[in-house]
């Protein structure tokens, strides 16, 4: 059921696994805002790369976070990331900025800067749906629900091969890579929080994953989601 008081469901979990459809759609059924904290990483990759600085240089790539003027949309039905006012959307999309995000993504500093700003975005929401790949382990700790979204590595790369028209095997590596990188990376890891539902999407459409998770949220809240 939709209701009116404050709500936080954080959702993780590694690449084509359907975290930003599953969190923008269960945010629109909640009446609640959506977050997608991977854009603001990729927004700050986009911004050094524009920059012409080298992804592997911490120091250079914490610079340009600290001076970045970025904007996240958090409406569900109309997300956007801007730089400086202008719209970048498309360009953190690129194959560049995807694989260089993982490399911003692992200094720390960049890390805190930006955990700073999501927390200060779900603080000031009330309801909202966070998607990432620490959002239950760090940056939204005590969220009504928690839920560790995964699938087949082969359902994954078919998933966001499709959806970039992107060589399978290339895609498929590609994801491989980046799940690695983010998973033993020294600062805040992609990792399950241990009280997070985890939930297989493999065999799942978009839909149901939805109504199960506000069905775990109903039972998470007393019925009150």
């Amino acid at each position: 059921m939709v209701g009116s008081g404050r709500c936080v469901v954080a959702v993780d979990g590694p690449s084509g696994s359907g975290k930003s459809t599953v969190s923008r759609r269960l945010a629109a059924a909640l009446g609640a805002q959506y977050l997608d904290t991977g854009a603001m990483y990729r927004a700050v990759t986009w911004a050094a790369l524009d920059s012409g600085i080298d992804p592997q240089d911490a120091e250079a790539v914490a610079k340009v976070a600290g001076e970045l003027d970025l904007e996240i949309g958090t409406d569900p039905d109309d997300p956007f990331t801007r730089v400086g006012g202008s719209p970048v959307d498309r360009e953190i999309r690129g194959p560049e900025v995807t694989g260089a995000v993982s490399a911003v993504a692992a200094v720390p500093w960049v890390r805190q800067l930006l955990v700073a700003q999501q927390r200060k975005i779900i603080g000031a929401a009330g309801r909202i749906v966070v998607e990432g790949r620490d959002i239950g382990t760090v940056v939204a700790p005590d969220a009504d629900l928690k839920v560790y979204l995964t699938a087949s590595a082969d359902a994954r790369a078919r998933r966001r091969s499709a959806e970039n028209a992107a060589d399978l095997s290339a895609t498929a590596a590609d994801l491989d890579r980046r799940d690695r990188l983010d998973s033993t990376r020294a600062a805040d890891p992609l990792q399950q929080a241990a009280d997070a539902v985890v939930l297989d999407t493999t065999e799942l459409g978009i839909d149901e994953v939805v109504t199960r998770l506000r069905a775990m949220l109903d039972r998470s809240r007393g019925g009150v989601a």
